[in-house]
């Protein structure tokens, strides 16, 4: 049986252990993008293929067999001024490149949900206002 945790804790301050078991769960196996939906546009075809390591060094690496695309990827506490000061974030950076549409995934993600085979991830646009969800499945 697998149970769902939120980021934050009772009492509004962000949970370190959280970060631990978020980052814990993400360096635990190979990943797939099973949900990109970008301003209401569902953009997960962009991904299909692809298997996504975190690694302990930091490290994020996508790659579909013949084409790998290698970028950054952190859990923080969140020390945006738009954001909850309660949350957590779920960083990911790939260099920008007109080849692939990973720089799509670029943000500092607030994670809704997560579990050992799920993280859910959000964000909302300070510029148009647009809701981007991530959802990344253990492969």
């Amino acid at each position: 049986m697998s149970s769902t945790c939120s980021s934050d804790d009772d009492d509004g301050v962000p949970n370190n252990n959280n970060i631990q078991d978020v980052s814990n769960i993400a360096m635990s196996g190979n990943w797939t993008v099973t949900s990109f939906i970008d301003s209401g546009i569902d953009e997960t075809n962009h991904f299909n293929g692809y298997t996504f390591t975190f690694a302990n060094n930091g490290t994020l690496t996508a790659t579909n067999g013949s084409n790998t695309i290698s970028g950054t990827w952190s859990v923080t506490n969140s020390n945006s001024n738009d954001d909850s000061s309660n949350d957590i974030d779920f960083n990911i950076f790939f260099p920008v490149d007109d080849n692939h549409p990973f720089e799509d995934l670029n943000d500092d993600w607030d994670i809704t949900t997560y579990n050992s085979n799920l993280i859910d991830l959000i964000d909302i646009s300070g510029g148009n206002g647009g809701t981007d969800t991530l959802t990344f499945e253990k492969s």
